[in-house]
């Protein structure tokens, strides 16, 4: 109460989609990466999902239960989380890899901070860097039935010659939904049709990392070269999937330009300095956009016409 009268919040606008209806829409758009992922490398990459996305649903049910919160499982964002994760994991990881990470993802990454709008990085991305570092050996073993030895991005940071074209489709090895680019392209492109996604992040993205692989990266514009790196390390399932998340990324337009750019230059330095010991900074990239979320927003948020900044005393 001020003055006698009552205080009211910010009016608001509210969109047409629900946040389930959302994450159904990209479920729907990660489906072919998670088909793909299914027939390339067979019942097990179908195990390592389902693990993954029971592991995240009962840890979100489990701690809203038990500190009598309200239920939110039904908007499926953890079946979106669970699902993500299992596609960044080789199938050859031990099976409990998945729900381990899954745990972390929705319990300290997502629950801890407050639910889901509260989370300052994205849970997936989080739990896979938590079991990159912990469990190296098992999540940079791609070995399978089907595959063996290095992924062609591993083999082409170590200076060997490489073939994209076996990228492109998913005929390689690799993890679950990060092998085939046709498949993770027809599902952003989905997300992109239907609204759920704009264009400023992903372009930003690999426009900042394109460029400066062709001017620093050491190969030119080969394009061998370009089409290996931009499809491999799960850049193109991180970006599409994962940078677009809607409450880890700017709210702005100028803001998801500026997020892009910084994870695209900062993916594009890890691939070039790094080299072999680390293919996949994309995720440390992702990661780092996120944390600079807050402050991208504080220095693009327009100001209200007419208002006077605060003084502070």
């Amino acid at each position: 109460m001020e003055n006698g009268k009552r205080r009211l919040g910010s009016p608001h606008i509210r969109g047409p989609l629900s946040t389930a209806r959302i994450m159904q829409c990209v479920l729907l758009a990660l489906l072919p990466s998670a088909v793909f992922g299914a027939v390339n490398f067979g019942t097990r990459a179908l195990l390592h999902m389902a693990a993954s996305i029971v592991a995240c649903v009962l840890t979100e049910f489990t701690y809203e239960a038990f500190t009598d919160q309200r239920l939110t499982v039904g908007d499926l964002s953890a079946v979106v989380t669970g699902l993500l994760l299992a596609l960044s994991l080789p199938v050859g990881a031990p099976l409990w890899m998945g729900p381990l990470g899954g745990i972390f993802a929705i319990l300290i990454v997502k629950m801890l901070f407050g639910g889901i709008g509260r989370n300052i990085l994205n849970p997936a991305l989080t739990a896979w860097c938590f079991l990159r570092i912990f469990f190296d050996g098992p999540m940079t073993n791609y070995a399978c039935d089907a595959y063996s030895g290095a992924t062609p991005l591993t083999g082409l940071l170590a200076g060997e010659t490489s073939d994209p074209f076996p990228m492109l489709l998913g005929t390689t090895g690799g993890c679950i939904g990060e092998t085939s680019a046709i498949a993770i392209l027809a599902g952003g492109l989905l997300l992109l049709g239907l609204g759920i996604i704009n264009l400023r992040i992903p372009a930003a993205c690999f426009g900042t990392f394109t460029f400066l692989l062709i001017f620093f990266g050491g190969h030119g514009a080969d394009e061998v070269y370009l089409v290996t790196q931009l499809c491999g390390g799960g850049m193109m399932l991180a970006v599409w999937f994962m940078a677009t998340d809607y409450v880890t990324s700017p709210v702005t337009g100028s803001g998801q330009i500026l997020y892009g750019i910084l994870i695209g230059a900062a993916a594009g330095i890890i691939r070039i300095l790094a080299r072999e010991g680390i293919p996949e900074g994309i995720a440390y990239a992702v990661l780092l956009g996120n944390l600079m979320t807050p402050l991208i927003d504080k220095l693009t948020v327009p100001r209200p016409f007419a208002v006077k900044p605060r003084k502070v005393k």
